[in-house]
């Protein structure tokens, strides 16, 4: 068969001369034999698709911890959200959506338990640092397949790493994720934040309104027309001056309505104290951790520390929780 030779020489006629090309990948850390049918970065993302993180951001905290309600956003829903964000902008420049919606679908795959509080906890407990984004490297690199890794292209990995704001990833599909991730949480954060009653649409400085649109569909609209007009033709990535800095003053809106809302946020220091009992509970018990966190100290010269950190950090909220219950609490307590 040579549909993944089709495929590629596909990408030649079609995709832009800016985008990133399926058989011009840097490759892989181990080389591997060619799929027959799949381009490597569509390999890449079913690879992330099918893994054991992915399914684990289903129950893993975006901002609002523990909602009453079915639909606020968790962890697993942003990641989609920006998928598709992502992939629209891709396909209206002729990018590489592969590539772009591997990097899209790994972007958090680290995350920790309860959002950026736990990320915040693990920070400052553990003596290496912790950082979102480089996890969900190391995940992909290392604690994937039991200490394996999904052995994903450069080029996926580059955008899963530079995906924050202060990040410069190397390919434009890398670019277009960073973009579409702020797009996302600004939009259903706000979304979230109206449902629960925490904003209403009138709070909105009525100068963004006006520029930016009344509703959040009508702003998440604007963000990516905007990012479409402005890098269509060009070698980047990028939004108007007007745009991008409205976008911003709205960010900045969302953390000092949103983001720091005790409303919001109150928990928080119980979550973070939840995760900063559990990574002392197991540095100090280092035998109870599973044995695939155990190994990598021998098998990849890894510290307690940071093993520590990478079985932390994988839980789901719900299985957090569970944990620190069976550790803490005593027996004749639970059922009360």
């Amino acid at each position: 068969m040579r549909i993944r030779e089709e495929i590629e020489q596909w990408e030649y006629k079609y995709l832009s001369p800016y985008a990133s090309k399926s058989a011009e990948s840097a490759g892989r850390d181990i080389p591997e034999e060619e799929c027959d049918i799949r381009p490597v970065y569509q390999r890449d993302r079913d690879r992330i698709l099918h893994s054991n993180s992915f399914r684990r951001l289903k129950d893993k905290t975006q901002v609002f911890l523990a909602p009453e309600g079915d639909h606020y956003r968790t962890r697993l829903t942003h990641t989609l959200e920006v998928s598709q964000n992502a992939r629209t902008i891709a396909k209206a420049l002729r990018l590489n959506e592969d590539l772009t919606e591997a990097i899209a679908l790994g972007h958090d795959i680290g995350h920790t338990p309860f959002g950026h509080a736990g990320e915040r906890a693990l920070r400052r407990v553990c003596p290496e640092g912790f950082e979102h984004n480089v996890q969900s490297v190391r995940v992909v690199e290392v604690l994937e397949k039991r200490g394996n890794g999904l052995n994903l292209t450069k080029e996926v990995r580059d955008g899963i790493l530079n995906h924050k704001t202060k990040g410069s990833p190397s390919t434009l599909e890398g670019k277009i994720v960073r973009f579409s991730d702020k797009i996302a949480y600004i939009h259903h954060d706000m979304d979230d934040a109206i449902r629960g009653k925490i904003l209403c649409e009138d709070d909105i400085p009525k100068e963004l309104r006006n520029t930016l649109g009344d509703t959040t569909t009508k702003r998440f609209d604007c963000f990516t027309h905007d990012i479409i007009r402005n890098s269509e033709g060009r070698n980047d990535i990028c939004m108007s001056d007007e745009i991008s800095e409205a976008m911003m003053e709205l960010r900045q809106f969302m953390f000092d309505r949103v983001y720091t809302n005790p409303l919001v946020k109150g928990e928080e220091a119980k979550a973070e104290r939840l995760v900063e009992f559990l990574y002392e509970y197991y540095l100090g018990n280092f035998d109870d951790i599973p044995d695939e966190y155990k190994n990598l100290v021998n098998r990849h010269g890894t510290s307690r520390e940071r093993a520590v950190c990478d079985y932390v950090s994988s839980m789901s909220d719900r299985y957090a929780v569970g944990v620190f219950n069976e550790l803490f609490l005593p027996n004749s307590w639970k059922d009360m």
